[in-house]
């Protein structure tokens, strides 16, 4: 793993005090972005690493999901004690996990609770995601994210909802019951806009019931290194040289198509007055997050999605690996974001004039997200179940 030249991550200087922050993550905050940690355990949060990544790293947030969980609880001895405790309690899996889960997301948002002062509320959170299995059932969605926010109870949480069509009602309850969102698992940017729709309509009905909308905030992840996987695939079956010449780029034109969208609802566009009308009541901006931001393909840059996706008021969640490749060789040419949804849009023309299918690719990208997670959430009960009762039985 790439780390800074001077002083590695969470090491101190020779005087003895604290690594200062790395140059290449600080510039990346200073054009607007949002340094988050794509993971969490609970080793990071005891070990002081998280705290470290906080000073010397610029991280501002954390995002989580099941299967950041399984290889959470499938590595070392940090959650023995708590597993014993639990199985001699008679907990069943399901309560157990939520119970682990809970604690080390309510740890974590303690860890950032002055980055969330300092930065008012806007940065400084943690993401908690409702259970896979829910991805299609609205009101199961509603009440397990109303439970977990009340289980947290911490002003810095964000629920995690996937993006699904069932998922949009559930944001819009949520958020009109004054719960932060972090919107998961977009791939389009048609199913960005009913996400945005979602968002904006929670935030009327939160105001009807009299919440206070300064205090609501969301994000709406958008997965980018999945899409150039998935039609990187299909563009190397075609095999033509007009194919194979659109490999790694569509990712980052449909980044970049979102935050076009992104300004059209929320940054001055010709749909800004339905935002604007709740801004003066206080309502926030729903930021885009880009997700899924480490690079499969060793053959791209490993800072690809990070310096080709730079824009004011964006989120990019980073896998640590990620994370130390920029602040290692990481490079900041400005905005390399707005203005570029013409000659995005131009990429998308020829992926279509190539013979790609893109609604069946995000149909595709959107079934096997929400199978991942699914997958790795029954992993992580199967391997609780077993602890539990090798555990109980002693």
């Amino acid at each position: 793993m790439a780390q800074n030249s001077t002083h590695p991550a969470g090491s101190a200087s020779s005087a003895g005090s604290p690594s200062p922050q790395n140059e290449n993550l600080a510039a990346l905050s200073a054009a607007g972005v949002s340094v988050w940690l794509d993971d969490l355990s609970r080793d990071r949060i005891r070990s002081g690493n998280l705290a470290e990544l906080i000073a010397t790293r610029s991280v501002v947030g954390v995002t989580t999901n099941p299967t950041i969980f399984q290889g959470a609880l499938s590595k070392g001895h940090a959650y023995d004690e708590q597993v014993k405790e639990l199985a001699a309690r008679g907990a069943d899996v399901e309560s157990a996990i939520r119970t682990i889960t809970t604690d080390d997301v309510r740890a974590a948002c303690d860890v950032f609770a002055e980055t969330f002062e300092a930065s008012g509320g806007v940065d400084g959170r943690v993401s908690i995601e409702v259970d896979p299995r829910l991805a299609f059932d609205t009101d199961k969605t509603v009440a397990q994210a109303v439970e977990l926010w009340k289980i947290v109870d911490r002003p810095n949480l964000f629920i995690k909802i996937p993006a699904t069509e069932e998922g949009l009602p559930a944001i819009t309850k949520v958020i009109a019951e004054g719960i932060s969102v972090n919107v998961t698992l977009i791939f389009s940017v048609a199913r960005y806009r009913s996400v945005m729709g979602a968002y904006l309509d929670g935030l009327r009905n939160a105001k009807i019931a009299g919440h206070d909308l300064a205090r609501i905030h969301s994000v709406a992840s958008f997965f980018v290194s999945r899409v150039d996987t998935e039609i990187d695939k299909r563009l190397e079956a075609l095999g033509t040289p007009e194919a194979l010449a659109l490999r790694g780029r569509a990712g980052i034109a449909n980044a970049r198509l979102a935050y076009a969208e992104y300004q059209d609802v929320f940054d001055g566009g010709k749909h800004t007055s339905t935002f604007a009308h709740l801004s003066s009541s206080g309502g926030n901006r729903q930021r885009p997050l880009w997700a899924s931001t480490g690079v499969k393909n060793p053959d791209y840059s490993d800072t690809m999605y990070i310096t080709e996706l730079v824009a004011p008021n964006t989120v990019n969640t980073l896998p640590e690996k990620t994370l130390e490749a920029y602040a290692d060789h990481g490079e900041l040419r400005g905005d390399t974001v707005s203005g570029t949804a013409a000659a995005a849009q131009e990429v998308f023309d020829k992926l279509t004039a190539v013979g790609i299918d893109l609604d069946d690719v995000f149909r595709v990208l959107e079934r096997e997200g929400v199978d991942k997670f699914e997958k790795s959430w029954e992993e992580l009960l199967s391997a609780t179940a077993t602890e539990l009762q090798s555990t109980g039985g002693q």
